[in-house]
Parts: C-alpha cells; sequence; structure tokens
C-alpha cells in the first residue's frame, strides 16, 4: 500500500505504508485512518515531533556497536542494501511541512 502526501506547497511525497503510518503516528495523527490532515495551525508541532524524532533517530544510530555494524556487514545489510532509517524516510515529509508553514497551506493525505 502506498500513502501519497500532498500540499499545495510542495510536490507529492509518495511513502510506502507501514514507514508512512510510523511517521504519521509521529506526528500524532492516527496512523489507521485512510485519510488525514495536518492543518495550518498544526504545522509547528508537527514540524517539532518529527525534528525530534529525526534528531533521537540519528542519536540511536550513532551509537550503533562495532559489534552490530559487523552483524549487518555479515547479513549482507551494506551499502545499498542497508536498512532506511527513520531519518532518511522522515527527511522529505519534513521539507513538505516546512514549505506547507511558510505557505499557510495544509498537508493530506489519502485524498
Amino acid at each position: 500500500m502506498l500513502i501519497t502526501f500532498k500540499s499545495d506547497a510542495a510536490a507529492d511525497v509518495i511513502m510506502l505504508g507501514d514507514p508512512a503510518k510510523k511517521l504519521i503516528e509521529i506526528m500524532g495523527k492516527d496512523p489507521e485512518d485512510a485519510k488525514g490532515i495536518v492543518t495550518v495551525v498544526q504545522l509547528p508541532e508537527t514540524i517539532a515531533r518529527l525534528k525530534a524524532a529525526i534528531d533521537e533517530d540519528k542519536a540511536r544510530r550513532a551509537n550503533t556497536t562495532l559489534e552490530e555494524e559487523e552483524a549487518a556487514a555479515e547479513q549482507g545489510k551494506t551499502g545499498m542494501a542497508a536498512p532506511v532509517g527513520l531519518a532518511q524516510r522522515a527527511w522529505p515529509l519534513l521539507d513538505m511541512l516546512e514549505y506547507s508553514q511558510k505557505e499557510g497551506v495544509p498537508v493530506v493525505w489519502g485524498v
């Protein structure tokens, strides 16, 4: 399942269902709702929540031990096969939210 985030201030952001639902939950919305909106009033808090989650993910990844890196390498999870972190997934959506805040327009999905 794909979820498309839309805003009049930026290009669409398309994500696979599970990662998108995780970000929707971080934004303080119900991930099980097929449709949603971040209103202009909600944008500052939503942006702050997403930035906090990105910072937390970066800190967690920075504390990855050498043993964990070696285990991932043994499983072939390096380079293009390496897992994509929350920070990587969230940046396009964060950009959309910030552009939307500047333009004073909401962000919607499922419509």
